[in-house]
């Protein structure tokens, strides 16, 4: 029990001496004010005057949360003749000022205070902006700089204020910059016309329309030479020429109120020119630049003089020696002399007056008097320029080489034709090779036959009588011409190269003495015979060049000592194919065992003229097999005007006699044709003979052929007699017997005719 009477009792002691020595407030409860703050605390609110605004204050509590304590705080205002505070917050302005708005709260129980506040700027409020500007608005462009002032007033809503001079605040602007511009007041004339001035202030807008008028009625242009003034009159031009020195000019405004008064206003005027690349101007000194047009036109406050003016040069053109481009070497140099035509036959030297350029000097310079120095590899272009002429050329430096080389050194081209000229390329100091083909210059042996244009080799006709021709082409490296030095540690001008050119007539056929061949196994055959027919009616037999091939397993070239032979392998076919130039030819190949024995039937025809008849070849192989070879023997007629043969048909042609012949694997077989005419009719004399016994009488047969021949042919019929007791007959003589009835009959080529015969 005493124990917890002790423990109580320093509790006590504790909690006193903790209350003694904490501070107030120290315990503040849940929900207790915090801080404060005014919206928009730390900021400056600008209120017109009379206007007002409420302010609000929101307070932060104890543990998290907020609210509205507006009404609860203490307000306050620092001036209250600036603006004065309600109790609610709500801001009166009164007049133009600054004052602090301030709000306090302090907690009744801890006794802790928060306090918030915040700047009003009061301001007067404008309700009308007016300008002051002199002359009415109406300006000339020599109206003095005290008459092109502007003063912007704002108006304030209390009758009291004087209105405020914002002249340096507004925002000043014009419709035409062209006519005048405006800032802070000040006027700024450029040229005549209308133009509106705009200043804005406060939400306010003024203006007012400026006109600006020129009190000059023109300017004057004049030429001046020492003392000597020379008006330049309307549309008058000034001609000058490259070398004239500079041209001065002076330009006077001509006034409207007094037309016969000038003033010089030359420096005060602004110059310029239409093209700087041919005359500049400043303060009136034209400078000549080079030839060409330009016009000089002199402003001065809106009005303008011109006048054009034409350069020319003294001379039409410069020549240069050498002309045209130019190919170096690194380490050469060329003299280029440069002159201009004075008469018809005579050049001035100008070299060392000319001016001259080098477009790239790292490739190439050139001095004062115009010799060019090759400095690296590369290309650059070199002017020269003198009184308004000028003319150029491209100088192309080429790496140091030591010996050139050709791609090709034999070409052949057809008549017609063209071809790429071989490339050529030198060897540099590294050992590396450029390519020097555009430096090279071709000549022709021959230039009838093969020239070079364009960088091509073009050929043209040959003789009729020849199919082709050997042309040599030189290309060689410029020797070291006027004006020209070359390098002497590397003396690589002047060396050649060549190319031979055949130049060669197109082949048009390719004609074989045989289209096909029929070889022997075993066999070893000779080629055909080929004639090239070019196409200017030049035929050869057998040239060189012409080359074999077979296609097929069964035969095969040979190279003997008589030339290339086809020998048979094996039964089949196979294709011979020569070729020679632009043409080729193909002889079908039929290789087969050997033929033994031939047959041929019949071996002797006798045919009517138009008529055809068939010839058949048998042939036998050493085993006994045979087969057909009437199409294959290749028949020729002795006489294609009595018959002709066709694979193996025979027509006649005419009367008379051919021999047919054929040959196979070397066998030759004939055939003998005998044409004759067609029997068509077959005649005697007398049809009835009336004799007496004893009596005798010769009558005559006749022939007619369907050729229209008639022949007699009495002696070579066949005569005959029914009854030879009664007549008897020979050669067409009757002799009568005896009494009685007999027929006699002729035959003679398949016909007949009968003789009635009565012996009385």
């Amino acid at each position: 029990m005493l124990a917890n009477r002790k423990m109580t009792y320093w509790m006590l002691v504790l909690t006193l001496l903790l209350s003694v020595l904490a501070p107030t407030g120290a315990f503040a409860a849940s929900g207790d004010i915090k801080e404060i703050n005014i919206d928009g605390a730390g900021t400056t609110v600008e209120l017109g005057v009379g206007k007002t605004k409420q302010l609000k204050v929101t307070a932060g509590l104890e543990g998290g949360g907020t609210k509205d304590v507006t009404s609860t705080v203490t307000w306050t205002s620092g001036d209250d003749t600036v603006a004065k505070v309600s109790a609610g917050g709500l801001v009166t302005a009164l007049k133009s000022g600054t004052a602090i708005i301030t709000a306090e709260y302090k907690n009744p129980t801890t006794e802790v205070g928060s306090v918030s506040s915040i700047t009003i700027k009061v301001t007067d409020t404008y309700t009308e902006l007016t300008l002051d500007y002199k002359l009415d608005g109406k300006y000339s462009l020599d109206t003095p700089d005290s008459d092109l002032t502007i003063t912007a007033k704002a108006k304030v809503d209390n009758t009291s204020v004087e209105p405020k001079d914002v002249t340096d605040e507004a925002d000043w602007t014009s419709s035409n910059t062209g006519v005048l511009t405006v800032e802070k007041g000040k006027i700024t004339l450029n040229g005549t016309g209308e133009a509106t001035i705009t200043a804005k202030y406060a939400g306010l807008t003024a203006s007012f329309k400026a006109k600006v008028t020129s009190p000059y009625s023109g300017l004057k242009l004049y030429k001046t030479s020492g003392t000597t003034e020379t008006e330049i009159q309307d549309k008058e031009d000034l001609e000058l020429i490259v070398a004239d020195k500079e041209v001065e000019l002076k330009v006077k405004t001509v006034l409207k109120s007094n037309p016969d008064t000038t003033n010089d206003v030359t420096e005060k005027a602004t110059w310029s020119s239409s093209d700087t690349s041919v005359a500049t101007v400043e303060d009136g000194t034209v400078k000549i630049v080079s030839t060409g047009k330009a016009t000089i036109t002199a402003t001065y406050y809106g009005e303008q003089a011109k006048v054009d003016i034409y350069v020319r040069a003294p001379y039409e053109a410069i020549l240069l020696t050498p002309s045209g481009d130019q190919t170096l070497f690194i380490g050469e140099t060329l003299a280029v002399n440069a002159g201009v035509r004075v008469k018809a036959n005579e050049t001035q030297d100008v070299s060392n007056s000319a001016e001259w350029t080098s477009s790239n000097k790292l490739v190439a310079t050139v001095s004062d008097t115009g010799v060019v120095t090759a400095k690296a590899a590369g290309s650059t272009t070199i002017k020269a320029s003198y009184q308004g002429v000028s003319k150029s050329f491209k100088v192309t430096v080429l790496p140091t080489v030591t010996e050139l080389k050709i791609e090709k050194e034999q070409l052949d081209i057809y008549v017609g034709g063209s071809a790429s000229l071989p490339k050529v390329t030198g060897t540099k100091l590294d050992g590396e090779s450029i390519d020097l083909s555009d430096a090279i210059t071709w000549t022709s042996s021959q230039e009838d036959i093969a020239v070079v244009e364009d960088g091509k080799i073009v050929t043209k006709d040959l003789d009729d009588s020849v199919v082709s021709a050997e042309v040599t082409l030189t290309g060689k490296l410029a020797e070291a011409g006027t004006g020209l030095t070359p390098n002497a540690d590397f003396p690589i001008r002047g060396t050649e190269v060549t190319v031979k050119v055949n130049v060669k007539e197109k082949v048009l056929t390719l004609l074989a003495t045989q289209t096909s061949m029929n070889i022997v196994i075993g066999e070893e055959n000779a080629l055909p015979e080929i004639t090239v027919v070019y196409e200017n009616g030049v035929e050869q037999t057998n040239p060189a060049g012409v080359e074999w091939s077979v296609t097929g397993s069964n035969v095969v070239l040979k190279s003997t000592a008589d030339g290339k032979k086809l020998k048979g392998l094996s039964k089949g076919s196979a294709t011979l194919k020569g070729t020679f130039e632009n043409k080729t030819i193909n002889i079908s190949v039929s290789i087969e065992p050997k033929i033994t024995k031939i047959v041929v039937e019949p071996q002797t025809i006798e045919l009517n003229i138009k008529k055809s008849k068939s010839i058949k070849v048998t042939g036998y192989y050493a085993d006994g097999k045979k087969v057909t070879l009437s199409s294959k023997m290749g028949w020729v007629s002795s006489d294609v005007n009595v018959a002709t043969v066709s694979s193996s048909s025979v027509k006649a042609v005419a009367e008379g006699t051919a021999t047919i012949t054929g040959s196979y694997q070397g066998n030759v077989v004939t055939v003998k044709v005998n044409v004759v005419p067609k029997l068509v009719k077959l005649e005697v004399s007398e049809k009835k003979l009336q004799l007496a016994p004893g009596a005798a009488k010769t009558v005559v047969l006749t022939a007619t052929y369907d050729t229209g021949k008639v022949a007699t042919v009495t002696g070579s019929a066949k005569w005959t007699t029914s009854k030879a007791n009664v007549a008897k007959v020979s050669a067409g003589q009757i002799q009568a017997i005896a009494k009685g009835s007999a027929s006699i009959k002729a035959e003679y080529g398949g016909k007949k005719v009968s003789i009635s015969v009565s012996v009385k």
